[in-house]
């Protein structure tokens, strides 16, 4: 079967979803009530994302009811968290070639489910309420595997595959239309405070188990090869692999994160970045 085409824009994402539970209950009634708890009671994606959060973040110390009141409140203060979701949301879309309709990532795929309670928690550490961001960041990572400090700054239009084992620090930046997949690492690269986490540039491929360490930019559609330890910076447009990581083609493609293309060019370069 193939992957997922994208719809006119004329059709919203939101559309998309609601088109997809209504056939995911014909043809699995088994799931009607989840689908309709879900997505097909709500008005909007706000209310359904709210919903989804809520259920999967609640539990005995702080209900679904509370998380959903508050990740409702972020909604409302912020309608950027929504556009950015609806972003993210797209981007799993035109990347991930495994997906049959948007119902997977919205309902199953925990680095999107990951990236959206983040948002909340984000919204909670720009309030000043830094406990309560704290607890989201626990629940997510206790639930998804996915550690990303709630004052990190990230874009929109980020996808994260798999997920699992991804770790993003507290003054780390990612930059819009950034890919990452499983096993990502943005850290420091000791005990030191203050600004000490990698800035990541609009439209950069993270492979697989990539680590970037450190207070150094990753320019704009750079490529990090799976494996790869990057301690320097990475010039814009360039690809680096290895440990520790060196240029291997320079420049490479103009939009790795949305190609997602993972090869390396034959010859590497005989000098360290």
């Amino acid at each position: 079967m193939a992957h997922l085409e994208i719809v006119p824009t004329s059709e919203s994402l939101w559309d998309q979803l609601r088109a997809a539970a209504t056939d995911a209950v014909r043809d699995e009634p088994r799931l009607a009530s989840l689908l309709n708890a879900v997505i097909l009671s709500h008005s909007d994606l706000a209310a359904a994302l709210s919903f989804q959060i809520a259920r999967k973040l609640g539990d005995s110390e702080l209900g679904a009811m509370t998380i959903r009141e508050v990740s409702l409140g972020a909604f409302a203060a912020d309608p950027g968290i929504v556009a950015a979701a609806e972003a993210d949301l797209q981007a799993v879309a035109e990347r991930d070639p495994a997906i049959r309709s948007l119902l997977q990532p919205f309902l199953y795929f925990k680095g999107f489910q990951a990236l959206e309670a983040w948002r909340v928690a984000h919204w909670l550490w720009g309030q000043g309420r830094e406990t309560l961001a704290f607890h989201f960041q626990s629940r997510i990572s206790e639930l998804f595997q996915v550690d990303i400090h709630p004052a990190a700054l990230l874009g929109a239009g980020i996808f994260i595959d798999h997920g699992t084992g991804v770790v993003i620090g507290e003054t780390a930046v990612v930059g819009d239309e950034v890919s990452m997949l499983h096993g990502v690492t943005l850290g420091g690269t000791g005990a030191e405070r203050g600004d000490r986490h990698p800035k990541i540039g609009r439209g950069v491929l993270l492979g697989a188990g990539a680590k970037v360490l450190g207070n150094i930019l990753v320019g704009d559609y750079a490529k990090v090869a799976s494996g790869s330890v990057v301690l320097k910076p990475v010039p814009a447009g360039c690809t680096v692999a290895g440990v520790p990581a060196r240029l291997v083609n320079c420049p490479t493609e103009a939009t790795p994160a949305r190609t997602m293309d993972h090869t390396l060019a034959d010859v590497v370069y005989d000098f360290v970045i």
